[in-house]
């Protein structure tokens, strides 16, 4: 599928969301079913990871940049396993901590990590988890980082449902004064136990949902960043972290990668990335390009960011598309591990 087909296809999903629709798909049932099938098989042959511990990673960090009387950054993150850090096993190599630890180092600000993402969620759950976090008698996060949308391809879910409750919670948590960065659905044609043609049939839907992930998240005053085949290494690398109970464990480098591309624009929502990389660089193929053009593109190449731009244009809303130069993210050392305390 090109990226205009795509665009076409995302447009449609994303006006559906916004107006109560329900019948454009993102492949055929029966397709859709037979990568079920198939993935079902993929776990049998790996096993079944009844393993569903989840490291806690919640608290303080960078406490060495502390200043009396400053009040530290607060993130949260929200989502299914991957914004959970499923399928590690030391709290430094969850997403979570490494961009906390990240986000303290560039902004030299202590950081309290919240996250409230659960294991094998689906976009209907950022309801309740957009709750937890607005209910939290603390003031509302700096920043939210939302990871949904693999458990929404392999179990069914209607796209325009998905987009629906995603750009709901970015509206709630951005109205609540939240910057918001969700890392779009990752495209599970990486999954190498899912043979051809079903892996094609997977990548197709994960991008189509990712592209119309990002016109709603847009929309809602948020911001992008496609994690797309980021994680496809690290799958093929480590077969047996990839079936859990959610279906999908990306390893502790996994996981790096990830939070190496969704760091940067983490830290450019809340003001803190270097003012000459604002700027579009033409030599990086970044621009202004209409929203549904710039989320088809952002779908197909990993770890580019899309973040709104002029409200109108001849073809409707406008967006400003990045690829942005990751900064290596590492884990928090021992001794930096998260304060239990909250601040």
């Amino acid at each position: 599928m090109t990226n205009m087909s795509r665009a076409r296809v995302a447009r449609r999903i994303a006006a559906g969301a916004a107006y109560g629709g329900g019948g454009v798909g993102l492949v055929g049932a029966a397709a859709v079913g037979l990568v079920l099938a198939e993935v079902q098989m993929a776990k049998r042959h790996v096993g079944n990871g009844t393993d569903n511990h989840v490291p806690t990673a919640e608290g303080l960090y960078g406490l060495s940049y502390s200043v009396p009387g400053e009040p530290p950054l607060r993130m949260t993150l929200l989502g299914d396993s991957t914004a959970a850090g499923q399928g590690v096993h030391r709290a430094g190599q969850t997403p979570g901590a490494l961009l906390a630890s990240g986000l303290s180092a560039v902004a030299e600000r202590p950081v309290d990590l919240r996250n409230v993402a659960l294991p094998g969620a689906q976009s209907d759950e950022l309801d309740r988890q957009v709750a937890l976090v607005l209910a939290s008698p603390f003031p509302a996060p700096d920043v939210c980082v939302i990871m949904v949308g693999a458990n929404d391809v392999t179990h069914r879910m209607p796209p325009t449902r998905s987009v629906r409750h995603l750009s709901a919670a970015v509206r709630r948590l951005r109205t609540a004064g939240a910057e918001v960065v969700v890392g779009t659905c990752p495209d599970l044609g990486t999954i190498e136990l899912v043979q051809q043609p079903l892996r094609w049939l997977a990548r197709r839907a994960s991008r189509q949902l990712a592209a119309a992930q990002t016109i709603g998240v847009i929309e809602q005053g948020g911001r992008t960043v496609s994690l797309g085949d980021l994680l496809g290494p690290e799958f093929a690398a480590n077969p047996r972290e990839l079936f859990g109970p959610d279906n999908y464990h990306p390893s502790a480098e996994g996981y790096a990668t990830a939070s190496m591309a969704l760091l940067p624009t983490v830290c450019a929502a809340l003001g803190l990335w270097p003012a000459d990389e604002e700027r579009p660089d033409v030599s990086r193929r970044e621009g202004f390009l209409p929203v549904a053009r710039a989320a088809a593109e952002a779908a197909a190449e990993a770890g580019t960011e899309v973040t709104a731009a002029m409200p109108t244009g001849p073809r409707g809303p406008w967006a400003l598309l990045k690829r942005r130069r990751r900064r290596r993210v590492t884990e928090p050392e021992p001794t930096t591990e998260p304060s239990t305390q909250p601040s």
